[in-house]
């Protein structure tokens, strides 16, 4: 690294907002490495941004992991100075909710010296991420071949757009032009209207969730044969692998699936029906429960009606169906017909906004799926709660989402002492 990269390098990590006192910043890492946790012990180098591989990293440190989120001096994660950015120019909470539980490193990687950290951090780790288009981890000296062989038990997992193979490789990768080539805007949305994407980012997150389970089981593979490998996966295929209906009925029917709404593929009725207040949704997807459905809204003599005698009449008449329950419907508000349809065993719930799920549902309070965290810029940050539950090794919350370089001298230092000697094929310290 140039002397000018590294003034700049020194000058980030002096920035009084990322200056804390040595031992507290010490006595934090030393609560950050869990021995009960599931993942504690293993070090995972996290050369991502965004959303799909900080949402993997965020799910492995929160397990236990000790996640090093390697940034760039010219402003780190994208996300750091995205939507919710407050107006002294703080991180903003798009960054808070997806970098929980991690450490900040600042390294330039097209300079020599941060290149050289990098390798050197790479030989003490356990897993490295990326979400780089294919190429660029070649360029910058990061690629597989080159970092297997400073630590041969590494395992290497990728996000991209597309994967790196394919007419595709090197198109940009995002998630809603993965939402729209892979069929999922194709049926989201009412029918004949124009096409829609999915309200959460089912691309983006769905690949992050993919590549847990892929590091995951590579480490086990390591287990077995002490042998790292290299995992991918990419947006457009997670968004293709929830496909399982979708492509189920093109195989069987011949025809592209269309969008229906909130109906179901397979079962009506399945959907979201207007109350007199708002909306609820029914899950009356089997015979027993379309008789319950029918005696708790008073319309037994749908029950014997040629048009909704089986499941499959009633997938036919779907559209004159609804109408007829939506008329029933109308007679009360979604509160008084969900208590009484789950009285009488029918599955039905509330359609509800966020200030609604967030602030005042009791389940979400009874299971604290909302928590806060001590940031040492913005005072209390909440955030989601780790929505996995292990009785022996649970996941947890130990840090706040790092300041740019925070931990940058203390992993650095780490890495200078005995404890930084490469590990073995087998794990044991090399001399």
């Amino acid at each position: 690294m140039s002397d000018h990269a590294r003034d700049d390098d020194t000058a980030a990590r002096d920035n009084p907002a990322a200056t804390h006192d040595t031992a507290a910043r010490h006595h934090a890492a030393d609560e950050g490495r869990p021995s009960g946790a599931a993942l504690a012990g293993i070090r995972v180098v996290d050369l991502t941004q965004v959303m799909a591989g900080p949402f993997c990293t965020m799910i492995l440190a929160d397990l236990g992991a000790d996640v090093i989120k390697v940034e760039n001096p010219g402003g780190g994660d994208q996300t750091r100075h995205s939507w919710g950015e407050t107006d002294d120019g703080r991180d903003s909470t798009a960054f808070f909710a997806l970098n929980r539980n991690k450490r900040s490193v600042l390294l330039d990687l097209k300079t020599e010296r941060g290149l050289a950290d990098l390798h050197r951090m790479v030989a003490t780790a356990d897993v490295v991420v990326h979400n780089w288009r294919p190429g660029v981890a070649e360029r910058l000296g990061a690629d597989h071949a080159t970092l297997s062989a400073l630590n041969p038990r590494l395992v290497y997992a990728a996000i991209s757009g597309f994967g790196t193979t394919g007419p595709y490789a090197d198109r940009p990768g995002y998630d809603l032009i993965a939402q729209g080539m892979a069929g999922a805007m194709s049926v989201t949305g009412e029918p004949d209207g124009r096409p829609v994407k999915n309200g959460l980012p089912v691309g983006d997150l769905g690949a992050g969730m993919l590549l847990v389970s892929g590091i995951l089981a590579a480490l086990l593979h390591r287990e077995r044969t002490g042998e790292g490998q290299r995992v991918e996966t990419s947006l457009f295929e997670a968004v293709l692998a929830m496909s399982v209906w979708e492509s189920t009925e093109y195989w069987a029917t011949g025809a592209p699936p269309r969008p229906l709404g909130s109906a179901n593929r397979m079962s009506a009725p399945y959907q979201a029906l207007r109350t007199a207040d708002g909306y609820l949704t029914i899950g009356a997807n089997n015979q027993r429960l379309w008789q319950r459905l029918c005696a708790a809204l008073e319309l037994g003599e749908l029950v014997d009606d040629p048009r909704f005698v089986t499941n499959m009449d009633r997938m036919r008449h779907r559209d004159e169906l609804a109408a007829l329950l939506e008329e029933r419907l109308a007679a009360d508000t979604t509160e008084r017909w969900v208590d009484a349809l789950l009285a009488a065993g029918v599955p039905a719930g509330p359609i509800q906004d966020y200030a609604q799920v967030l602030d005042h549902d009791p389940q979400v309070a009874a299971r604290e799926l909302v928590r806060e965290v001590d940031h040492p810029v913005a005072g209390r940050v909440k955030v989601l709660a780790p929505p996995l539950r292990l009785s022996a090794s649970p996941a947890a919350i130990r840090r706040h989402p790092p300041l740019i370089g925070e931990h940058t001298d203390e992993v650095l230092a780490e890495l200078a002492g005995p404890a930084a000697r490469r590990r073995g094929r087998n794990g044991e310290e090399a001399p």
